[in-house]
């Protein structure tokens, strides 16, 4: 290596490691109590707007990234069906599945901004210094079962209006028997309600990791100030 690059080489690695003794020491000088409400903000914001998002007309149905697909047991009959020009039959269920999960997601905003209350000193610092989705990580641990008792009466109610989805836990239950379908996806209402928990949680990864990249995102002069102090 030449000696200029060796000399930028060192100064990056010396400027990487005063940045983070610098982070380190702004997230030290704000009390607890301002870290705590900084987070809050900054979580409020990111669960209000995820749930905002998915809950509008084609939240997931028009989303690459969340949408709920037909479960894999039902993927060789939606190509039978397209073979004898019935696609639409299996169109309409992927349809009414995602609607399902657009209703219900709303539920979820109330039970995620109570997690961020009962949030406390350690929790908000454990996420403060911790990975991209460490908060997404906290609101499936404290959220994901009252969040599953929310959405399925809503999927449920959704999914008795499709005479086809009452053909597939009947199709379901015997492929359970014979190894063939997961036992989990033995009923739809219970797929689409772990999916729709699944696309709700990355969207709100993906509103974390924005703000933790970007902190003038965050709403909130404080959670501006302390996310800017962790960044680097």
């Amino acid at each position: 290596m030449q000696a200029h690059q060796l000399i930028r080489t060192i100064f990056a690695a010396s400027f990487l490691f005063v940045a983070a003794s610098a982070s380190a020491l702004d997230l030290s000088s704000f009390s607890n109590k301002d870290q705590v409400a900084s987070l809050k903000q900054a979580l409020t914001q990111g669960a209000e707007t995820a749930v905002k998002n998915l809950a509008k007309e084609n939240g997931y149905l028009g989303n690459d990234k969340v949408r709920i697909p037909l479960p894999e047991s039902l993927k060789k009959v939606d190509g039978a069906l397209r073979k004898f020009g019935m696609g639409k039959y299996a169109d309409e269920l992927a349809t009414s599945m995602n609607r399902a999960a657009e209703a219900a997601v709303p539920e979820a905003k109330t039970l995620l901004v109570g997690a961020v209350k009962k949030m406390t000193v350690e929790d908000a610092k454990s996420i403060l210094t911790g990975g991209d989705d460490a908060a997404t990580q906290y609101f499936r641990k404290n959220t994901e079962t009252a969040l599953a008792d929310k959405f399925k009466p809503i999927i449920n109610k959704a999914m008795l209006k499709v005479k086809v989805a009452e053909k597939y836990d009947q199709f379901a239950g015997k492929g359970v028997k014979f190894g063939l379908v997961d036992e989990r996806d033995a009923k739809l209402d219970d797929y689409i309600t772990r999916k729709a928990m699944d696309g709700l949680f990355l969207m709100m990864a993906e509103q974390e990791k924005a703000i933790r990249a970007n902190p003038l995102e965050a709403t909130g002069s404080l959670a501006k100030k302390v996310f800017s102090a962790i960044k680097f």
